[in-house]
């Protein structure tokens, strides 16, 4: 469509604008508004319609048409994320719970992955049956890919319908995210959520946006051909599918968070610069990111809820998202400027900068845990042991 990267990667600064705020509110309206089982099928309504408008704008070679779609497919998309874990916690408990999120985010890594090794072969084949390549055969396999939204629409379907059969059969009450959303409570924040937060943006900054820039950067770099580059570009995904419920496992059974963490820093800033300044086999810094990706969201994550108490659990976690996709937006539109002006090297220089600054955040995690006695860096034997000595003392 003649655009250059800054236009390109503002396609995904239109999917996270919406939801700097609605990462507040997702929770809010399942739990009090609409219900688990209506929710979930009108933000999967709201993902295939963006869809259809972003396929649209394509066919129509309108991109002010493909932005809108990609803003409303983001309505829906990080909302529909918290109604699938409503769904989730309404559904299984304790040690089931965990297994069941890593088999979530391991599902959502495998079709990121198919997303991102077929969409090429579809756009191939669409231009044979049409006979030649342009924004009719983008807009048409776009089209194609929303299949699997229709997919998720219908099983949307079928778990309300299944949901609804079980609340009358068992007698439970219907799912709920179990968020409280109290904006007041951001004044009440730790230091260490606050820089939990840091490590979560700065690190995110440098994954996502160079996954979408990825492919280019490959055939430019290291001449891999179209195929080969999505091929390394996904293997990041690839990796995180198995990888992820293994690492939470792991963390679970070891704690020793923060170390988990940093560790999980330190390796993706070294396959930035593998990247950067080498021509080593991108196989191996990408095998590394991957591997670090899937780490550092098992360690992570679980840290917000050590730090804050269980009635401001929403508020942190909303939060945190909220400032993500903020983080997203603008990153994914500055990498895409300085790309355009300064080429790759330039790029992979600031996407360590934000890694280097994230790595920063996690050293002083660590140490400002360390004066104030907190439990992100305890071991899991230890942490066990005084949960169960401050349950024993409530009983009394």
């Amino acid at each position: 469509m003649k655009v250059n990267t800054a236009t390109f990667m503002a396609l995904y600064a239109w999917y996270s604008w919406p939801n700097v705020v609605l990462c507040f509110f997702g929770g809010f309206l399942i739990d009090r508004v609409f219900g688990i089982r209506l929710g979930t099928i009108i933000f999967s309504c709201f993902v295939c319609v963006g869809q259809v408008i972003f396929a649209m704008g394509a066919i129509c070679n309108a991109f002010w048409l493909m932005e809108a779609g990609r803003f409303v497919f983001g309505i829906g998309g990080e909302s529909l994320a918290v109604a699938q874990n409503a769904y989730a916690v309404s559904w299984f408990k304790g040690k089931e719970l965990n297994l069941v999120f890593g088999l979530q985010l391991s599902m959502a890594r495998i079709g990121s992955t198919v997303n991102m090794n077929i969409m090429g072969w579809i756009y191939s084949r669409v231009q044979g049956l049409l006979g030649s390549t342009g924004h009719r055969t983008l807009g048409l396999t776009l089209m194609i890919g929303g299949v699997t939204c229709i997919f998720s629409l219908i099983c949307a379907l079928i778990l309300a319908y299944l949901d609804k059969r079980a609340e009358k059969i068992l007698r439970k009450e219907q799912g709920k995210t179990g968020e409280v959303i109290k904006l007041t409570d951001v004044k009440d924040f730790s230091l260490s959520l606050w820089l939990i937060f840091i490590i979560c943006v700065c690190y995110y900054a440098a994954v996502f946006p160079f996954i979408g820039l990825g492919k280019v950067f490959f055939i430019e770099k290291f001449r891999f051909s179209s195929q080969e580059a999505s091929a390394i570009n996904s293997i990041v995904y690839i990796i995180s599918a198995p990888m992820s419920p293994l690492f939470g496992f792991l963390v679970d059974k070891l704690g020793r968070n923060i170390i988990w963490v940093m560790c999980a820093v330190v390796v993706t800033l070294a396959s930035h610069v593998m990247l950067a300044f080498t021509f080593w086999n991108p196989w191996i810094a990408m095998c590394m990111l991957g591997v670090a990706y899937s780490l550092l969201a098992c360690a992570l994550w679980p840290m917000v809820a050590f730090v804050v108490p269980e009635h401001q659990l929403g508020t942190a976690y909303g939060f945190m998202q909220s400032i993500q996709n903020l983080g997203l937006a603008i990153i994914a539109i500055a990498a895409g400027m300085i790309l355009d002006s300064r080429g790759y090297l330039f790029l992979e220089v600031f996407f360590s900068a934000c890694i280097c600054l994230s790595l920063i955040a996690v050293v002083m995690l660590y140490f400002v845990n360390h004066l104030t006695g907190g439990d992100l860096n305890w071991s899991a034997k230890k942490r066990e042991k005084l949960q169960k000595l401050a349950a024993a003392e409530k009983e009394i």
